[in-house]
C-alpha cells in the first residue's frame, strides 16, 4: 500500500463503533484501537462515574504521557549510544 492509499477500518473503542481512515494497515489500526478501549475500560472502572468526554480526555492524557516518557527513554539511549560510539 502505497503512503497515500487510504483505507477505512471500522473499530469499536468503549461500546461506540468508528470507522477510522488513514494510512495505516487495517492490523495497526484496530491494535490502537483495541489499546485506547482497554486503557479507557480501565480508567473507567476505576471512576465509575465519569461521562465519556471526561473519561476519553483521561485516556488521552495517560497516552500522551505515556507517549512523552518513552519518548525521553529513547533519547536517553541514542545519546548512552552515541556515547558508546565516540
Amino acid at each position: 500500500m502505497s503512503n497515500t492509499e487510504k483505507t477505512r477500518t471500522t473499530v469499536d473503542i468503549y461500546g461506540t463503533q468508528y470507522v477510522i481512515l488513514g494510512t495505516e494497515n487495517q492490523s495497526h489500526v484496530r491494535q490502537v484501537a483495541s489499546l485506547v478501549d482497554k486503557k479507557m475500560r480501565e480508567i473507567g472502572s476505576r471512576n465509575p462515574l465519569l461521562d465519556v468526554n471526561k473519561l476519553a480526555v483521561l485516556t488521552a492524557v495517560n497516552a500522551v504521557n505515556d507517549y512523552i516518557k518513552m519518548k525521553e527513554q529513547l533519547e536517553r539511549l541514542q545519546s548512552e549510544l552515541q556515547k558508546e560510539k565516540d
